[in-house]
């Protein structure tokens, strides 16, 4: 009894003692810089060296939403919204289309997921380099098939091109995580429940409705909130493929970039402190999109 009970206490200590380090790693590599990036966002910080720093409280924030900001910030904002709600839908309809095929036992199945999570290991430059190419308006494919029609076209210099462009092209890139997740979601629904539903006189797209999707809520729920927090949070392939000042695709995140590193619109002098108070701003948007996501998903499975 004693040795047993040595077992399950030596047991807990570890776990304990794990968790404790996880907790540790968060709280360094988490909490302690968010809390660093909201102090300085109070503060006139910029990158010239040997500048002294002073506390200038909320007047970050009366800039973002002063009348001088207001119009490129709400511009941003709605492009984040669009970029993330378009990547959102699209990629999770994708991913679960492409999934239950992948599910069916098809030859050549294990190929075709290998060749679907492909972009997801290219890095961003990789992926922005290529498509790059494909739409460079001077020669590159896309071109020339645009130019069968008798048009032409700048591509990611057309603001009526750049963000459908840019959305499908983020697409693209991350659909091979979604497909993994919806896969593993699938693979764990008893075939027993389509043996029955099929007895039943089900069709293809009730099973679809009736069975698969209530049993893949979580995965719905999982891959849906990381689709929205990713896109919301995306800068770097809109960076690569359009630059930084290009007003049809400026997101919040890439301001945030541009503003304390770089390429701020009119030549704006860098300033960490303005972009902490930016990157605060967008911290409360995505806490409030994802929280109500959530939320609305849960209650959606309960439904279901």
């Amino acid at each position: 009894m004693s040795q047993s009970r040595t077992i399950i206490f030596g047991r807990r200590s570890t776990a304990q003692l794990l968790f404790a380090l996880g907790m540790s790693l968060i709280v360094v590599f988490s909490l302690v810089p968010a809390v660093g990036i909201l102090a300085v966002s109070f503060t006139d910080i910029r990158s010239l060296p040997f500048l002294p720093v002073s506390f200038v409280g909320l007047e970050n924030y009366a800039t973002f939403f002063s009348s001088a900001q207001l119009g490129y910030n709400l511009n941003a904002l709605r492009n984040t919204l669009v970029f993330a709600v378009s990547v959102t839908l699209l990629q999770n309809v994708l991913a679960l289309f492409i999934a239950v095929l992948l599910n069916q036992r098809l030859r050549g199945r294990n190929f075709a997921r290998a060749v679907v999570f492909l972009p997801t290991i290219l890095g961003v430059t990789i992926i922005g380099l290529v498509f790059s190419l494909i739409f460079n308006p001077s020669g590159g494919p896309a071109a020339s098939v645009w130019g069968w029609f008798g048009a032409s076209s700048a591509f990611f210099g057309d603001p009526a091109l750049a963000m459908p462009l840019v959305i499908g092209i983020s697409v693209w890139s991350g659909l091979g995580v979604a497909v993994v997740i919806y896969l593993a979601g699938l693979q764990a629904i008893p075939p027993e429940l389509y043996e029955v539903a099929s007895i039943d006189g089900a069709s293809s797209w009730q099973r679809l409705r009736y069975v698969t999707t209530p049993l893949l809520a979580p995965s719905i729920t999982a891959n849906t909130l990381l689709s929205l927090i990713g896109a919301l949070q995306s800068y770097q392939l809109i960076y690569v493929l359009t630059g930084p000042i290009n007003p049809a695709t400026q997101v919040l995140s890439l301001a945030i970039f541009t503003q304390g590193f770089g390429g701020a619109q009119g030549g704006t002098a860098l300033s960490q402190g303005y972009a902490a108070a930016i990157s605060m701003v967008q911290f409360v948007i995505v806490m409030i999109v994802s929280l109500a996501t959530l939320v609305y998903l849960r209650r959606k499975e309960t439904a279901l």
